[in-house]
């Protein structure tokens, strides 16, 4: 029994990483909150990874990584914009479209656990990777002048939230770094996607994050066109 939750132990982290994470947010410590994002994308890496390797995976697993998942990866991001969208504007509701992320990340959610489709790749953006991309805007914003005066611009920052909810549930299929095999042949657009986020993380460190998932994005998308093509 003990063996079997151990995945389960793993999932609440995400979890209690999370709401803590939302209270950081509320006290006005956006960075803080920030990090309990990068901390919980380990921490759901690490669940699916050891149930696999106890042989231990189940459905009440599943429901509880949702779960967790809809705290950290979409209620926290969603209060990192609002917070972020409400320093720079003067409206009063403006804000509360970053609302959005939160309900399209359980759309999100609900799609994929009944999604048979996505065992092998993805379609739409992962909750932890959006979450991930919009938790490391405001480093992206204190390392350079350029990007401090757009994610400034309550504007662009209600653009990103509504570009960013549609790519959630959009029906555009994303590279799942899930390898049946190692050969380079079969997995030359996961190697390139891993080699060129290692590169922007090691130049730009945190700051890198979100260049590194557009180009996830954009790498997925060329990668079903030229598997389209090949095809036809």
């Amino acid at each position: 029994m003990m063996r079997q939750n151990i995945p389960n132990f793993i999932t609440s982290m995400n979890l209690a990483l999370g709401m803590v994470g939302i209270y950081l947010v509320l006290e006005g410590n956006i960075n803080a909150g920030a990090y309990c994002i990068f901390l919980a994308a380990a921490f759901d890496f690490l669940d699916g990874l050891v149930a696999r390797l106890l042989r231990v995976q189940g459905e009440m697993g599943k429901q509880l990584d949702s779960l967790a998942d809809m705290v950290t990866f979409g209620v926290l991001p969603a209060m990192i914009m609002f917070r972020m969208i409400a320093s720079g504007s003067d409206s009063e509701y403006l804000p509360y479209v970053a609302f959005l992320i939160g309900i399209f990340s359980a759309w999100r959610l609900a799609k994929f656990n009944i999604d048979e489709r996505q065992s092998d790749r993805f379609i739409g953006v992962p909750t932890p990777a959006n979450a991930l991309l919009i938790s490391t805007l405001p480093f992206l914003a204190e390392r350079s002048a350029a990007a401090q005066n757009l994610l400034s611009n309550s504007i662009a920052l209600v653009s990103i939230t509504v570009l960013m909810s549609y790519l959630l549930v959009a029906e555009i299929p994303l590279i799942a770094l899930k390898f049946k095999d190692y050969s380079f042949q079969k997995n030359v657009f996961r190697y390139l996607v891993i080699i060129v986020s290692l590169i922007f993380l090691i130049i730009l460190g945190i700051a890198g994050i979100p260049f590194a998932i557009i180009f996830y994005i954009a790498a997925s998308i060329i990668e079903a066109l030229v598997a389209r093509n090949a095809s036809q």
